[in-house]
């Protein structure tokens, strides 16, 4: 059952993205004291009484025509009107009533939805009679609240769920298993482009100014069945040249939505190449055990000749030779070429991810690597390797047990992933090797 969609809406700067992150109990959008930080539909799910609802965060609204990216915030905007089944009218209490509030108060009444006008930053109950204002703006369902003090949002919560008293909430169930997957990359290389085709709308902002995303914006769909969750990124750089506050803040939810997916898709601009700061960020994926599926995009730009596809890719795999165990697939947001087999790939590096491989299998894996190749001789100690079992998936853990853990060299635990993978199914998941004494 889908469950009902709220969304907050308001001019820049009352508060929005402070009251999202106070109803989904976690610090999921930017907040800072510069306007317009928030460009993208944020979204987030929020339980009260047993029920829940979606909860859209959007970025402050400008009616005029200032920039490309207003413009592109007010499309956003105007799409979460659209979607949602009652909004959340957000204001400025200690501001009082301004042009932009009594335009977005005609916006609503044009679009016959659902909302209740909140007045924020009211931190007590001295200040009530700030409310007195907005009876100007002539709507109804009025309350008073402090996001950031947290002052009656239970009120506010209550009003919300009976609003949506016609709509049919979804109880909290333990929920079907999702696949969480998160699109990064380095500044501009299409990532929004790509999560926009996937999702078949325009659910991030994408214009041609590195940077455009700053949140991490989670998105759902259904595929053949199994529902994915894409989470949208912003662009990563390298750390020296990180120098405001709300990059900071976008590279750390960048680094979290690769911490907390099943699947990562890693895009380079198939123009620039895969350069260093492309390698590190697979290297981030690896290492943290994430199934890892490259996309090189906007390879429609490229001059192709005969064997391009295959010089390319041996190009990267020189590069980063480990990346012959990943899936690299040569797409283009722009013509939609090879999108589709993004979601299939990343579904089947998800379920290699949580496979279990039985102990006779492996081995009898181990037993022929070792009779082919022995462990070297070091210090004077044989090094005998006794027996091998897996203990842990996503990302696959092995432990071997030997007389000398200790003393085995690198290129040999090396031999020895490279003969679990000839003989698994490893294709884009990394591979963890632990040796212990028997």
């Amino acid at each position: 059952m889908s469950k009902p969609i709220v969304a907050i809406i308001g001019r820049p700067n009352v508060g929005k993205s402070t009251l999202f992150n106070r109803l989904i109990q976690r610090r999921q959008a930017i907040v800072h004291e510069q306007e317009g930080i928030t460009r993208d539909r944020i979204y987030g799910d929020v339980e009260w009484t047993g029920l829940t609802f979606t909860l859209v965060d959007t970025g402050g609204y400008i009616p005029e025509d200032v920039s490309i990216m207003d413009e592109a915030i007010r499309r956003q905007i105007e799409l979460a009107i659209d979607e949602a089944d009652l909004i959340i009218f957000l204001v400025d209490g200690r501001e009082g009533v301004s042009p932009v509030d009594t335009f977005l108060a005609d916006l609503l009444r044009r679009a016959g939805k659902k909302h209740i006008l909140v007045i924020n930053k009211v931190d007590n109950d001295r200040q009530e009679v700030l409310q007195n204002e907005f009876f100007s703006l002539g709507m109804d369902v009025i309350l008073t609240i402090s996001a950031l003090g947290g002052r009656k949002i239970g009120d506010l919560l209550d009003t919300v769920i009976e609003s949506l008293g016609d709509v049919k909430m979804t109880m909290m169930d333990k929920e079907e298993e999702e696949i969480r997957i998160a699109i990064i990359g380095m500044p501009n290389v299409g990532k929004s482009s790509i999560a926009n085709v996937l999702l078949g709308q325009e659910k991030s902002i994408v214009t041609d100014i590195p940077g455009t995303t700053r949140d991490s914006i989670d998105s759902r769909l259904k595929y053949y069945g199994k529902t994915y969750v894409l989470v949208d990124t912003a662009g990563l750089r390298k750390k020296a040249k990180v120098k405001e506050n709300i990059e900071y803040y976008s590279s750390l939810r960048a680094h979290r939505a690769i911490k907390n997916s099943h699947v990562v898709i890693v895009i380079i601009d198939a123009m620039k190449g895969f350069g260093s700061q492309d390698q590190q960020i697979v290297h981030e994926v690896i290492e943290k055990g994430k199934g890892l599926v490259l996309a090189v995009n906007k390879w429609d730009l490229v001059e192709k000749e005969t064997n391009t596809y295959m010089e390319y890719k041996q190009a990267i795999s020189r590069l980063f030779k480990s990346l012959e165990n990943y899936p690299i697939l040569f797409v283009s947001a722009k013509t939609k070429q090879r999108i589709s087999k993004l979601l299939p790939e990343c579904k089947e590096v998800f379920n290699r991810c949580f496979q279990k491989i039985p102990t006779r299998t492996l081995n009898r894996i181990v037993q022929e690597a070792t009779d082919y190749y022995q462990p070297p001789s070091v210090k004077g100690k044989n090094i005998r390797i006794k027996y091998v079992t897996q203990v842990g998936e996503a990302p696959l853990r092995f432990v071997f047990f030997c007389n000398f853990p200790h003393l085995i060299p690198d290129s040999y635990k090396n031999y020895l992933e490279n003969q679990l993978r000839k003989h698994i199914d490893s294709k884009g998941i990394p591979i963890k090797l632990s040796f212990r004494r028997s």
